[in-house]
């Protein structure tokens, strides 16, 4: 089973922070990491930046297609030139269709504002507990949706057409 974990930080900067004590996690086997990207918000900035870490991502990485869709979906901003537009609507289902729900995408809206950052993370065979002491000096929040294989199946399925 996957997990879309998303990290939190209350500083613009926290995310790019965060990305090297996953390194070196994954490199302890404390999880897998199949894709990452990050969100950088700066303070008095319109949009956020985004930026898809390839140096993190595995074999099974999702891709531009779909960090873009969803950072589009999330802040209206597309990542690596993804198309925003008649696709959106049919891509937005379909992630509803694969545990990415409006109400995942809403709490992620109003919660990654202006000033802060998050470090998106396609994972799985995670030990929480050790990835939350890791993190526990930037004190970032937790959001996450569990993906079942078949959903993380059909999220690669989508995204491999698009």
């Amino acid at each position: 089973m996957g997990t879309l974990t998303v990290w939190k930080f209350d500083t613009a900067d926290g995310a790019d922070n965060a990305t090297d004590i996953l390194k070196d996690m994954a490199a302890q086997r404390l999880l897998t990491i199949h894709d990452a990207a990050t969100v950088r918000w700066e303070a008095g900035k319109k949009k956020p930046q985004t930026r898809q870490l390839n140096n993190l991502a595995g074999a099974g990485a999702l891709g531009g297609a779909f960090w873009g869709m969803l950072f589009g979906l999330i802040f209206f901003v597309p990542l690596l030139g993804a198309a925003i537009g008649a696709a959106s609507g049919a891509l937005a289902g379909s992630l509803s269709d694969v545990g990415i729900d409006d109400k995942f995408i809403n709490r992620l809206r109003e919660e990654v504002t202006p000033g802060t950052s998050a470090l998106f993370i396609m994972t799985s065979d995670v030990v929480v507990d050790r990835v939350h002491e890791a993190f526990a000096d930037s004190k970032p929040e937790l959001i996450f949706t569990n993906l079942s294989d078949e959903q993380e199946r059909a999220i690669r399925e989508v995204f491999a057409e698009a």
